[in-house]
């Protein structure tokens, strides 16, 4: 991270779905689509999949503070993923698929407490939400064919079914943050 740069590790099912919507976001640098906070040294997609690795789906994701927050980030976040369903995404269902925040900075844990408590407070869901915050303890890019997948693969049923969806969906509630073309 530099002074005017910052990072944030998020895991919300398949990194594919994260990954196409915040590449899309305004004031979002770059997206790696990798395996966070797990306890097998440089995993294998086949590997993360066992789920015996501990590992979260996620993407680390390179954002300027002064066009897009944290907190805009997370808000995003929470409208593009399903915080309620434990080791589950849809049809994707594994620890691997877990809902984490996981911060590198005392700021970001408060910021993901507070979002948290406020949209509990508000009743925003139907259920607890089970999103895990938790330190940073590692993050491995996945390997090259899964980075920018959706952009490379649009037609392929599960981002015509799962991907597509999500980014549609982040385009019409956040269309002020949507990057122009």
């Amino acid at each position: 991270m530099t002074a005017s740069r910052e990072v944030a590790v998020l895991a919300g099912g398949c990194f594919w779905c994260l990954e196409a919507v915040y590449l899309g976001m305004r004031g979002v640098e770059q997206v790696v689509s990798g395996y966070a906070n797990g306890h097998t040294p440089e995993p294998t997609y086949q590997q993360v999949c066992s789920g015996e690795t501990g590992y979260a789906e996620a993407v680390e994701i390179t954002f300027d503070p002064q066009v897009v927050s944290y907190r805009e980030l997370l808000d995003v976040f929470f409208v593009i993923h399903d915080p309620t369903t434990l080791n589950r995404q849809g049809a994707d269902v594994g620890t691997q698929y877990r809902s984490g925040i996981y911060y590198l900075t005392p700021e970001q844990r408060a910021t993901a407490e507070a979002v948290v408590a406020e949209l509990t407070a508000q009743k925003v869901f139907d259920a607890p939400i089970v999103t895990e915050i938790e330190p940073l303890r590692n993050f491995y890019p996945a390997e090259a064919y899964h980075q920018n997948y959706f952009a490379r693969n649009p037609s392929q049923p599960y981002c015509m079914a799962v991907v597509a969806p999500k980014v549609a969906k982040f385009r019409k509630r956040f269309c002020d943050k949507v990057k122009s073309s």
